[in-house]
């Protein structure tokens, strides 16, 4: 297969590519923060530099699944809150990027990551019963704060690694979203914040016609995968739910401390 060939990839490493796919798929449509597994798997198998510009289209297709599945469901008052400061944070992310090499990127996000998963369990040992309020909460000062740190942690860490989704799903829980509110708003986000990251990726060479090839190989792996979590989300209750993500976000935090 000229495009294994060209990649230098067995059928088994193929096939692990292609897990990682559905489950970005499964991340965007049922348990956020999950793709984290995906992430490593790329950069394991694939040069670590190109495997940012091939899982980008990959994430993509997964982002236009989940707004066409949850789009009624988006909260955009948070949305309007946190660009400005995902934009602050890209910044940072693209000066870091100028002296840090792989091995300070994986360990400062793995480190960020477990560090903010601690502070949301710290949180909601006192507020049992955020999950069930409105969004509304970040009008309040404190609610702006939040938005902004974790807009300018999300730019960060999706610059540097595309490893921004268990941040901003830090950041929906915290805010009190429930289910449906929580994949409709980071649908929209990464959506956006994905594809306005396309040409700079292309600019530094990191998408092209090579790295095109296998994305079209990958991406129709990640149809089924976000079928499984549009029919798993509406089985799993709010509680487990929030467990699954900040579980899937400690796991992924920990695989980019220790890869």
């Amino acid at each position: 297969m000229n495009m294994m060939t060209l990649w230098h990839i067995s059928g088994w490493e193929f096939a692990a590519l292609a897990f990682a796919a559905l489950l970005v798929g499964f991340s965007k449509t049922a348990v956020s923060g999950a793709n984290t597994v995906s992430l490593a798997v790329f950069a394991a198998i694939l040069p670590a530099r190109a495997s940012t510009g091939i899982l980008l289209p990959v994430l993509i297709a997964g982002d236009v699944l989940a707004v066409l599945t949850y789009r009624r469901h988006a909260h955009w008052p948070t949305l309007g809150r946190l660009f400005p400061a995902v934009a602050v944070g890209v910044a940072v992310g693209t000066l870091f990027l100028l002296w840090a090499d792989d091995g300070i990127v994986r360990t400062s996000i793995g480190a960020i990551l477990l560090l903010m998963a601690g502070v949301t369990l710290w949180r909601r040992r006192g507020e049992d019963g955020a999950a069930g309020q409105a969004p509304d909460t970040v009008t309040t000062r404190s609610g702006r704060l939040r938005a902004r740190s974790y807009g300018v942690l999300g730019g960060f860490t999706t610059m540097v690694a595309n490893a921004g989704g268990p941040v901003m799903s830090l950041y929906l829980l915290s805010a009190g979203f429930r289910k449906l509110g929580f994949l409709g708003t980071s649908a929209f986000f990464f959506l956006i914040v994905n594809v306005s990251k396309v040409p700079f990726s292309a600019g530094l060479g990191l998408i092209d016609g090579h790295s095109l090839l296998l994305d079209a190989a990958l991406v129709p792996f990640v149809v089924p995968g976000a079928l499984i979590g549009k029919w798993a989300v509406h089985r799993i209750n709010q509680r487990l739910f929030e467990q699954l993500v900040i579980a899937a976000t400690v796991v992924g935090g920990v695989q980019l401390l220790v890869g």
